[in-house]
């Protein structure tokens, strides 16, 4: 289990340009893709046809957004802001699918604070997020994640 980063939102601004940490691996297995296939409407055969995604390219692979829609779980275990009483997710810049993710792999993220800046009466924190692929050198997705925290 992954141990996240404990900061104090009073210090979040000392943080900005470091590396935060890594989380757990994740398994993304055939339940997973289907549930989200099912959730978005997004039933591509190379998702969820094992049979076929198989013969014609080895398996099938992740939906790029389920990667991407794993960044508010996997961040927690990267990182944890005491002091706060909320926190929003305010969107992402410069999102990159770089890799497929084949079912049966297992994903982790990494995390780079990139920023912290006064927004709305609270802290927007971007944050460069690198989700990687278990024995593989090229990342699943790298995205800047933004959010708003506040105290």
């Amino acid at each position: 289990m992954a141990n996240p980063r404990v900061v104090a939102y009073d210090d979040l601004e000392s943080i900005a340009g470091q590396e935060i940490g890594v989380s757990d691996w994740h398994l993304i297995d055939q339940d997973r893709v289907n549930l989200f296939a099912d959730a978005t409407g997004d039933h591509q055969w190379i998702h969820v046809d094992v049979e076929k995604a198989t013969a014609a390219m080895g398996g099938p692979i992740a939906h790029g957004y389920l990667t991407l829609s794993l960044l508010p779980m996997l961040s927690g275990e990267v990182m944890k802001v005491t002091g706060t009483t909320r926190g929003i997710n305010y969107g992402s810049d410069k999102v990159r699918f770089t890799n497929m993710v084949p079912v049966g792999s297992k994903v982790r993220l990494r995390q780079k604070c990139l920023s912290v800046e006064p927004k709305a009466g609270g802290k927007q924190m971007k944050m460069e997020s690198t989700v990687e692929i278990e024995g593989q050198e090229r990342p699943a997705l790298v995205a800047e994640a933004i959010s708003v925290l506040y105290a």
